[in-house]
């Protein structure tokens, strides 16, 4: 029993050292402040704003209620192990308690470690929203299928995670699958958690797709970038070229019968941004805005760049030779990270949204990098 309490004060003391790390007051604060324009008499007169801020709120009173609970939950075990440990008649009397509070103890050590993965995350955007853009790479109609099941896989994760995820733009492929796929995700570091995605990332199986069931290695690029304010990336007008079309997507009333999707091209870059979610072409087009803006802030920050004016064209290729991650599910099973070295056979796990070994994995790996 001794070695549990040691073990619990030892995760009590980095606990309390995170929260002062993280400045958990700061988000008390904040999360104060919002539920306060929510009980606003003119709240809800911008029903998007608001939308915006409620989500915003429970997100971050999920986050802090962890921690609170978390550290609550450790110190009245830890209260309880102390007491039975002084009261104890004989060893066995300890190996028997120490046998009753085990379970709760494991539980209670995998929900810090979990907590404890956020100290890491100091980045000045550790904590923006994210935006992820999934692209089907090598492997044709697999390699679609791929890219879907990797949007499965994410959007999995952020319901496991408390991270809110918003599909802004599909594009399906012809045959199964998706050519490519926009989401953004909100919520407590969720552009420092899913910073680890940006990548290449290899599937092999055995291929669905051909009456053989031959072995198919197919590829599907991440990209993941912090959402910026436009304010932060001065766009020339001129620089743009702005397309609407009609939408594609499972659209509720009159967004796939009126020309409400936006395309916007920045001409310098070649980069794209195509959203069709909204009912409203003006929304449409303010969230694409956003978008580009993000990227090229990303882009020239990646090239070194002071301004956006100075970026080059670059371009990624999903294909051999580039992943970041490999899904084995034939001949045996295996996802293994090519930049920490982690690896499980868990594969189908992975594949349901259990991203959080693999986040905390990299994150260590990047300790010390600049």
């Amino acid at each position: 029993m001794k070695q549990s309490i040691e073990q619990l004060k030892a995760l009590q003391a980095k606990l309390g050292d995170a929260v002062q790390k993280l400045d958990l007051d700061s988000d008390k604060q904040k999360l104060a402040e919002l539920r306060q324009q929510t009980a606003g008499a003119d709240f809800w007169n911008d029903q998007a704003r608001a939308e915006m801020i409620t989500k915003q709120a429970a997100s971050l009173a999920a986050y802090t209620e962890l921690w609170d609970n978390t550290i609550e939950d450790i110190n009245t075990t830890l209260e309880l192990l102390e007491y039975d440990d002084h009261d104890k008649k004989d060893d066995h009397d300890a190996k028997s308690d120490q046998s009753e509070y085990q379970s709760d103890i494991d539980k209670l050590i995998v929900a810090a470690e979990k907590l404890l993965i956020t100290v890491k995350l100091n980045g000045p955007h550790d904590k923006s929203p994210a935006i992820m853009q999934l692209s089907a790479g090598v492997g044709g109609t697999d390699a679609a299928d791929w890219t879907a099941m990797l949007e499965r896989m994410y959007l999995r994760y952020a319901e496991a995670s408390g991270l809110q995820a918003e599909v802004l733009d599909e594009s399906p492929a012809e045959e199964a699958g998706l050519k490519s796929a926009t989401i953004r995700f909100s919520g407590p570091f969720a552009y420092g958690k899913l910073q680890s995605e940006k990548g290449v990332h290899r599937l092999v199986r055995l291929s669905p797709f051909n009456s053989a069931s031959l072995r198919q290695t197919s590829f599907a690029l991440v990209d993941v970038i912090p959402e910026i304010s436009q304010t932060e990336a001065l766009i020339d007008e001129k620089d743009l070229k702005i397309d609407t079309y009609r939408s594609s997507g499972n659209g509720g009333q009159s967004v796939n019968t009126t020309d409400s999707a936006v395309r916007i091209t920045h001409l310098p870059t070649g980069l794209v941004v195509a959203i069709q979610n909204e009912r409203s072409q003006l929304k449409n087009k303010q969230r694409a805005m956003s978008i580009l803006a993000s990227r090229l802030a990303e882009q020239a920050r990646e090239q070194h760049l002071e301004s956006i004016n100075e970026l080059k064209v670059s371009s990624k290729s999903a294909d051999w030779g580039s992943q970041i991650r490999s899904y084995v599910l034939h001949p045996y099973q295996k996802v293994k990270d090519n930049r920490s070295g982690y690896e499980t056979s868990d594969t189908q796990g992975v594949l349901d949204g259990d991203l959080e070994p693999l986040i905390e994995a990299y994150l260590s790996s990047q300790v010390g990098k600049d």
